[in-house]
């Protein structure tokens, strides 16, 4: 399956404007972090994008979110290692994060939230606008983006990668595709 091809599938099961964005982040993040550390973009782009596929189903069970995404990833022919990063993504299930992907998909997908939340309230309202150190900052501010869970944003670490650069890289990738954000 091609990128558009997936992204049109992903178009179809995901009407929600907003979760729509943030998949589309997920993803530039999850193929900035296969460049930096030497993966497949291709791969770990699919797997940015078939991590929440199943949420307007799931949403109100958390405990099902993931799952069915992993479900619909093997319906559309994506391997083990992709629908195994997918699942792990949600901790309520106990997989265990075990491949580089596995690690670096559940890290990422907060990120982009924490990074969406810097950038409103910047002075421009826009991820041009803001750098590493403003969303570090705002990083510790306890009450600052709350879903953000800072836990798994730092467990970053558990794939080698000081938060500093998770931070810039993750940021560089949602930056390279602002417009689609609408940031």
């Amino acid at each position: 399956m091609t990128r558009d091809e997936l992204v049109e599938e992903v178009r179809k099961r995901v009407p929600t404007k907003n979760l729509f964005k943030h998949i589309l982040a997920v993803e530039a993040v999850m193929r900035r972090l296969a460049r930096e550390l030497g993966q497949d973009e291709e791969r770990w782009g699919a797997a940015g994008l078939l991590h929440d596929i199943d949420y307007e189903e799931t949403k109100d069970d958390p405990h099902t979110h993931s799952l069915l995404s992993g479900k619909i990833a093997r319906e559309l022919g994506y391997d083990e290692e992709i629908v195994h990063a997918v699942e792990a993504h949600n901790e309520a299930h106990g997989i265990p994060r075990e491949s580089l992907m596995d690690k670096v998909l559940y890290s990422a997908d907060p990120l982009t939230g924490l990074i969406v939340a810097a950038a409103l309230i910047s002075p421009g309202k826009k991820l041009e606008g803001i750098d590493a150190d403003f969303v570090l900052h705002r990083m510790g501010e306890k009450s600052f983006a709350r879903g953000a869970n800072r836990e798994i944003i730092k467990a970053c670490s558990d794939f080698g990668m000081e938060l500093r650069r998770f931070i810039e890289l993750g940021l560089e990738a949602m930056q390279g595709i602002s417009k689609e954000l609408g940031l």
